[in-house]
């Protein structure tokens, strides 16, 4: 049996990351002397008869597409030294050593994934057998940059032509270095007047300190290496400073295939001015809890910046937008989400805007009767007529009609009071009650002095936990039988559906029936019956109040509507409406406000991967993706039992066993 050697030569003779700039205005093409029409795109199967050949057309690929490649990996067979697999990478692939040295050659490489893997078949041909086409840096072929493997083509095309006659213009090739990627505590790097570059404005780059850099960086590859549908994008400037960075694992994005109807961006760091500048992209599961869709550091609150952030996480998502988008108030944010995500209805996050109150308003004369009413406002208005009514009594009765900034929330209300947002599905991540509030995703795992290195380390024990939460609540969902505590066939039906903390949520609304009251019907439109319910709530203290809903309710189709529009805000009918169902003698809900987001085998049921019509099914990054996800919910059902665990075992040897045996087919024909 013949022994294999595997040769890693990862760090190339001549550094690749290395870029030259002609000076003169000449643009030097490659292979000058060879038709000009644009490479076809690497793909699977794609075969060539000598490795230098596979070389040269990944190398003009390259060019074309505005970077440069180096082989990162070889592998060798050990009595004849001969080459049979190969590895060919971005130029920007890997990370430098450390340098000891004093002052170290700055880090030009950002990791990127981009590479295709070439196999010698039938001892003749070299065929592509593994490839990524995607970069986590920006690439242009407008940019003037040549790279050392483009260097050499042009070297080896001239070298193939007739001797020119002498020219009296010489062009020089000057070297130009960026500056180093992971600087120093103070986020600084000095240049010299010789290197012609401006100063940089370091405020608008990541302030890392020694190690964070490295630290991420390692983190990606061991995710990369681990999970194959990880993502990550690094962007930056044109003097080679980090200044974004965007990351999703598989669970991430396989979630967001789920429930991608409304997403939240946390930029709590941002707004507490931690250094950890971290945002994160938020949804809600089939349990009602928050499950993380994305995550990234913003090098600084710019419209620039916030773009770059959205839509790289949109190209995670394979350009599927979100339904409804939150955020804060933050200007730069508002301007990038309309660029990005116009489709999507954006609304601000009361929370933040709630949260804000103290030091906005803290040190006005009567601020407790202030925030009193301004609370009565927001949560208490049911139509706009009312809120409009008692935001201007509070304007004039605590004199703040020079307050700016009440005066720009009153300009904003159609983004953020609850009353004008009737008519969209939140999934229950806004508040609509002075005690609701949704905490930050990584609360309890980030303070002030957070750093990158440190938050990398507690990163994967955040998801872990949150994870193990959804798995229990899944369990728990499937196995328990849940507790009736009224004789409504309404909870009868509905426990059957939910999963268990959802169901809670909507047991509530059913007991909460018994508190509605006097229930009449006060005016009749064709088949649109108008109904009051009075119910009594609690107010400040144990005292309580009656109030009126007002309950539309078409008997044909047995639709219903109440006016505190609980279902678009929650997901589930409120207890003003099952009350006027239970009135007409109707006690089954209708299909219609029964959500499958809710259910307990909403992940089995749901078709994965609509998508949007601008995906390329036939992308391979997209096959992957597609597969990834759809193997997710395999993994989690083989892990419920120890039968299931072997079905699913065996079903996937199986399935690797027919894989091998197209690869023989193959390689035999």
């Amino acid at each position: 049996m013949e022994m294999e050697e595997v040769c890693l030569n990862s760090e190339p003779v001549f550094d690749e990351g290395d870029e030259y700039d002609l000076e003169g205005g000449h643009d030097v093409g490659i292979g000058e002397t060879q038709s000009k029409q644009v490479p076809p795109q690497p793909t699977v199967g794609l075969e060539f008869d000598s490795f230098d050949e596979a070389y040269d057309f990944y190398n003009v690929y390259g060019k074309e597409q505005g970077f440069g490649i180096r082989v990162s990996n070889s592998w060798f067979r050990s009595k004849r030294k001969e080459r049979y697999r190969a590895k060919l990478s971005c130029s920007s692939a890997g990370f430098k050593k450390k340098s000891e040295a004093n002052n170290p050659r700055p880090e030009t490489r950002t990791g990127c994934p981009a590479m295709i893997v070439i196999k010698l078949v039938d001892s003749q041909r070299w065929r592509i057998v593994e490839l990524e086409l995607q970069h986590n840096h920006q690439v242009s072929p407008q940019i003037k940059r040549f790279y050392k493997s483009h260097k050499k083509m042009i070297i080896a095309a001239k070298n193939a032509q007739p001797q020119p006659n002498p020219v009296t213009e010489v062009h020089t090739i000057k070297l130009y270095r960026t500056p180093v990627m992971d600087v120093g505590c103070n986020g600084c790097s000095t240049l010299s007047e010789t290197e012609g570059l401006n100063p940089i404005d370091h405020s608008k780059h990541l302030q890392l300190r020694e190690g964070d850099a490295h630290a991420v960086y390692n983190y990606f590859c061991r995710m990369k290496l681990t999970n194959p549908n990880f993502y990550y994008l690094m962007d930056l400037d044109d003097d080679g400073r980090l200044r974004n960075v965007f990351w999703a694992d598989a669970r991430s994005r396989a979630a967001y295939g789920y429930f991608c109807d409304t997403v939240a961006i946390d930029t709590t760091c941002l707004a507490n001015k931690y250094e950890l500048p971290l945002i994160s992209f938020v949804g809600v599961n089939h349990h009602g809890q928050s499950v993380l869709l994305g995550c990234g550091f913003l090098g600084v609150e710019s419209v620039d910046c916030y773009v770059w952030m959205l839509r790289a996480w949109l190209k995670c998502m394979l350009g599927r937008p979100p339904q409804v988008f939150i955020t804060d108030q933050c200007k730069p944010l508002q301007i990038a989400v309309s660029e990005v995500i116009p489709e999507a209805r954006h609304c601000y996050c009361l929370s933040y805007i709630m949260q804000r109150v103290p030091e906005k308003l803290g040190g006005l004369k009567g601020y407790e009767a202030i925030k009193c009413h301004l609370q009565k406002s927001i949560y208490d208005s049911l139509k706009i007529a009312e809120f409009e009514t008692s935001w201007a009594d509070m304007i004039k009765r605590h004199e703040l009609g020079n307050n700016k900034w009440l005066h720009t929330l009153y300009e904003d209300r159609q983004n953020w009071v609850p009353v004008y947002l009737k008519d969209t599905f939140f999934a229950g991540m806004i508040p609509i009650r002075e005690n609701e509030s949704l905490p930050a995703f990584f609360d309890g795992y980030v303070h002030k002095h957070t750093s990158f290195k440190e938050f990398v380390d507690k990163y994967d024990l955040a998801l872990h936990r949150k994870r193990m939460k959804e798995v229990v609540a899944d369990l728990e969902s499937r196995t328990s039988s849940f507790e009736l505590k009224t004789r409504c066939n309404f909870e009868v039906q509905l426990c059957k559906v939910y999963t268990k903390d959802i169901f809670k949520r909507f047991q509530l609304e059913v007991e909460g029936m018994y508190s509605c009251f006097n229930t009449r019907q006060v005016n009749v439109n064709g088949p649109i019956i108008t109904y009051i319910v009075k119910e009594r709530v609690e107010v400040e203290g144990n005292e309580k109040e009656v109030r009126c809903y007002e309950v539309l309710y078409e008997t044909t189709q047995v639709d219903i509507r109440c006016i505190c529009s609980l279902f678009n805000y929650k997901g589930y009918l409120c207890r003003h409406a099952l009350n006027v169902l239970n009135y007409n003698g109707v006690e089954v809900i209708p299909s219609r406000y029964i959500l499958p987001r809710w259910s307990k085998d909403f992940k089995r049921r749901y078709l994965l991967h609509k998508g949007s019509s601008n995906i390329d099914v036939y992308d391979p990054a997209y096959w992957r993706n597609h597969l990834y996800n759809l193997a997710l919910p395999v993994a989690e059902e083989g892990a419920q039992s120890e039968e299931h665990y072997k079905t699913t075992l065996q079903a996937l040897e199986e399935l690797l066993n027919k894989f091998h045996l197209v690869e023989d087919t193959l390689n035999v024909t």
